[in-house]
């Protein structure tokens, strides 16, 4: 049997302040009902705290991730970090996270592919597992989206909230893992979802920091009918191609940008919702780390041989889907 890369462990960790639909009414023009009508979001959690950044919740995960599978940091090969809000431009926010876990044995790098960032690091990582020069992989999704919002912009601050989430790769020769994966990008989807400044086209100034041109910028209906579409294409496909029906399927772990996108998906693959993992309605979109959060937040819940669809659709454009057979059954 080949060498596949399974998920061993999970973790995930989320800011304590809360930032509730209701205070988000003090900020901007909106209700409470408007926002969760539209999003199914209710509430996010916010990093507060002075010097803090992705880093540091990529730790508490890590940590909190070694400690469920008794190991210590000096034992993992290799750290991804998926994120589009780094500690610093350079280095790399991994670097920094293998420095502040102790994972003085690890090497590794940043990947940003916004909210499909995990699912792009998941795949990665992986390929590291199956070449067989690798034994212990982490691939973290993390995002402090609180960095770069505008709190007086109604189409985006209610949308995102900062967390990350962590899993561990281990090989597997028994047939568990991660199976197969489609993962695609359209870089004309740019313009609908970006951020305008900051990077080497227009660096920061005082010009772009007066026009608020390091915060997120959505034109929010052309990103929501191509995720629409992507998402529900791309699961769909993805089950195609491993002749899976929906009475195979045990969950989709869909990205938690907005739950009418997530139920479209869902019934494009003739799912019912209790197979959907769903926590929008506590976290937000937490761009890369929606993803591991759900897996942590549902873990008690998976069994060993559960046929799992990770689905996903972020900015830039950037999708995927992984099929992955679940490796262990939760203690």
């Amino acid at each position: 049997m080949k060498t596949t890369a399974t998920i061993t462990a999970v973790a995930g960790y989320v800011p304590d302040y809360i930032l509730s639909n209701s205070e988000l009414e003090k900020l901007v023009p909106t209700t409470s009902e408007w926002i969760e009508t539209r999003t199914g979001i209710k509430e996010r959690r916010i990093l507060k705290g002075k010097g803090l950044g992705t880093s540091d919740m990529c730790v508490e995960a890590i940590n909190l991730l070694l400690k469920k599978r008794g190991i210590a940091a000096t034992e993992i090969d290799m750290i991804i970090v998926a994120t589009v809000t780094p500690d610093f431009v350079f280095p790399a926010t991994s670097n920094v996270v293998c420095d502040k876990v102790g994972a003085t044995n690890a090497w590794g790098y940043d990947l940003s592919a916004a909210c499909s960032g995990f699912v792009f690091g998941l795949v990665t990582g992986a390929q590291f597992i199956e070449t067989g020069k690798y034994k212990k992989v982490i691939v973290v999704g993390a995002d402090k989206m609180s960095a770069i919002l505008d709190y007086t912009d109604r189409s985006t601050c209610i949308i995102f909230g900062d967390g990350a989430g962590a899993v561990l790769l281990e090989p597997n020769t028994e047939g568990y893992g991660v199976i197969d994966s489609i993962l695609g990008v359209d870089g004309s989807g740019r313009k609908y979802l970006h951020q305008k400044a900051g990077g080497s086209v227009k660096p920061p100034s005082h010009e772009t920091v007066d026009a608020k041109e390091h915060f997120v910028f959505q034109d929010g209906q052309p990103v929501f009918k191509r995720a629409v579409v992507g998402m529900a294409d791309v699961s769909a496909e993805i089950m195609k191609n491993n002749n899976l029906k929906s009475e195979d399927i045990n969950w989709l772990v869909p990205h938690q940008a907005n739950k009418r996108i997530i139920d479209v998906t869902a019934e494009r693959m003739g799912l019912p919702s209790e197979k959907v993992m769903l926590n929008i309605q506590r976290y937000g979109n937490t761009t890369a780390g929606t993803i591991p959060l759900c897996l942590w937040d549902y873990e008690n819940q998976l069994k060993k041989g559960d046929n799992v669809i990770i689905s996903t659709f972020g900015a830039g454009f950037t999708w995927g889907a992984v099929y992955v057979k679940w490796g262990y059954d939760s203690k």
